[in-house]
């Protein structure tokens, strides 16, 4: 009888389950969730709430292609105005990929260029767009990584601002599903992404130049809003995308994805189906009651000053809990909505929002001899 120790036999279960996650790298399953995707690493935001609703490998360091111009049209939007004009560079003109046709010399209003950044993936206008914030392309890219910093993304590196290939240009799902959020609260970017169509001028030819968004996600999803496709050989397929319905918004972050729309689409509707608005406070709701000092009644009612909702599957209720943040010495005198400390709520124990506590009713000082008779009430 043939016997193997359990180290041996433990060894060899662990090789052969390497030899499977080689030999199909391709499709992750979700079980907990239901699903299976292709992507490597993925991440799906609520934009209203920021709580992030699916995740796989969201921290995994990756690289990003085109969807890098997420970030290039930031800064141009933060850091310039859109009817200003920008000359080609030789070295914008000789970028090579993806381009709009940039020609040395030829001026562009930065607003132009934005739309071939974005609708036609232009490496050229992203280039372009680089050296007319900051006068070289890698002084661009250090500003690009520190926007993303303070955003929020702390495991992203630009290198560049259109994505082609560079060793340590990188970032992860979760650090692009926080700058594409960013994004999609700028007015004029998520008019840019939306865009179909759109011509400009080309000097020196018979035609303009028609730029067409190459987003197939606005075509194939209800609600779609764009936003970035990209593509290099070890980037492999990528895409951030964005859709809404009925109020809400989803981003949902691909690296790495040979399935990309079908990802995209499993993942929206797992979004979009699976999670509701759970209004957690009301707006006007009266929370607590809270002792004042100097005061007739002892004590102040407070309220909610705004409503809370959160993105919640069935049966997470009971995961949210509360705290009361108000000092331990109110006194009188205090206005009526005056605000006087804060509610935090909590997702297992992990804080999700603070809302306002402002007082239901004015509660006025005592006067002097309210203040005698409690005294002598009390036998002072």
């Amino acid at each position: 009888m043939l016997k193997i120790s359990l180290r041996k036999a433990s060894a060899f279960l662990a090789i052969i389950i390497m030899f499977c996650l080689f030999l199909f790298p391709k499709s992750v399953a979700a079980a907990d969730m239901g699903l299976t995707i292709s992507a490597e690493a993925a991440v799906l935001l609520d934009w209203n709430s920021g709580r992030i609703l699916y995740a796989r490998k969201p921290h995994l360091p990756k690289p990003m292609a085109s969807t890098t111009k997420i970030m290039t049209a930031i800064l141009a939007l933060e850091m310039g105005t859109l009817d200003e004009l920008v000359v080609t560079s030789p070295r914008a003109a000789s970028t090579g990929g993806s381009s709009i046709w940039l020609e040395e010399g030829e001026e562009k209003t930065l607003e132009e260029l934005l739309y071939g950044l974005m609708l036609r993936s232009g490496n050229d206008a992203a280039v372009a767009i680089a050296e007319h914030i900051a006068g070289k392309e890698n002084s661009f890219a250090e500003i690009m990584t520190r926007r993303a910093r303070d955003l929020g993304a702390r495991n992203t590196s630009f290198r560049n601002p259109h994505g082609l290939h560079h060793e340590e240009h990188y970032t992860t799902a979760y650090d692009l599903s926080l700058i594409a959020a960013h994004a999609m609260g700028i007015s004029k970017f998520k008019e840019i992404i939306t865009t179909d169509h759109i011509i400009i001028s080309w000097p020196g030819h018979p035609w303009d130049r028609h730029l067409y968004n190459q987003n197939r996600l606005l075509e194939i999803y209800q609600g779609a809003e764009g936003i970035k496709t990209g593509w290099t050989t070890p980037a492999g397929r990528c895409f951030v995308g964005a859709a809404t319905r009925e109020g809400r918004r989803l981003v949902v972050v691909l690296l790495n994805a040979p399935q990309m729309w079908e990802d995209t689409i499993k993942l929206l509707d797992y979004g979009f189906d699976s999670f509701t608005y759970q209004q957690l406070i009301d707006g006007g709701q009266h929370l607590k009651t809270i002792p004042v000092l100097n005061c007739q009644a002892g004590k102040v009612t407070v309220m909610a000053a705004r409503p809370f909702v959160y993105p919640m599957q069935a049966g997470e209720e009971g995961k949210v809990s509360y705290r009361f943040v108000v000092s331990d010495s109110l006194q009188a005198p205090l206005r009526a909505g005056e605000r006087i400390g804060e509610l935090e709520i909590l997702f297992e124990r992990e804080l999700i929002g603070l809302v306002d506590l402002v007082t239901v009713e004015e509660v006025k000082i005592l006067t002097l001899w309210q203040r005698i008779k409690r005294m002598m009430g009390r036998g002072v």
